[in-house]
């Protein structure tokens, strides 16, 4: 960028003064401005904070419940926008800790050496701080991971230099993060339907499956 605005000044200065009025009509950019990596993100469309709904699930205020029905169990939701982290990546993470109780998920995400799990454990570690101060969970250990999703947050371009003067398109990708925590025990299955199978159970299935075979083109 500077060597364009040096060459186009000596071209005006060359010149007539005719050319001097447009060029003073544009005044140099810094060539600072012009960068294309994502740690503007929070300069650019500061006012976009990312969705809003999820948090409204806090504010929800239940009826009043009757002696013999089943005590409804307390939960907080909570979610982190613009992590700049893709969500395809985000989702192996955000799947990952599904049914897990806090201080397992926790101690999971410590050990998985990827960016998006500290962001992911951060926000659990919100969510928790949030059930205890405003949601009146008494004991902090007693909650659990019931939903972890993800989203496409903003995406920004930028271009990367290739050869021959061309170039590529570069997309810089967010995503948001929305965990629920509900009090009590984890479930043993949190998939329905989907119970662990045993080691003779999987082998009469592959059995099952081999003798389905069919060699093509055969009698």
């Amino acid at each position: 960028m500077s060597h364009l605005l040096r060459n186009f000044s000596r071209l005006a200065i060359g010149s007539s003064n005719r050319l001097m009025p447009a060029l003073t009509a544009f005044p140099a950019v810094a060539t600072n401005q012009f960068h294309t990596s994502s740690t503007l993100s929070k300069k650019w469309n500061s006012h976009s904070t990312g969705p809003k709904r999820w948090l409204d699930y806090n504010k929800i205020v239940y009826a009043p419940q009757t002696p013999d029905e089943t005590p409804r169990p307390a939960f907080v939701c909570h979610q982190k926008t613009n992590i700049k982290y893709s969500p395809k990546k985000m989702w192996y993470i955000a799947s990952f800790v599904r049914g897990m109780s806090v201080d397992e998920a926790v101690k999971q995400l410590s050990f998985i050496d990827k960016k998006g799990a500290a962001a992911v454990k951060e926000a659990i570690l919100e969510a928790v701080e949030m059930a205890v101060k405003q949601h009146n969970v008494e004991f902090r250990s007693n909650l659990w991971v019931a939903e972890s999703f993800c989203g496409k947050g903003r995406v920004f371009k930028g271009f990367r230099r290739h050869g021959r003067g061309r170039f590529g398109e570069v997309e810089y990708k967010h995503s948001h993060y929305f965990v629920r925590l509900e009090e009590g025990s984890p479930p043993e299955n949190y998939y329905p339907g989907q119970e662990p199978k045993s080691g003779d159970q999987m082998l009469q299935e592959w059995l099952e499956s081999m003798r389905k075979r069919k060699v093509i083109n055969s009698l």
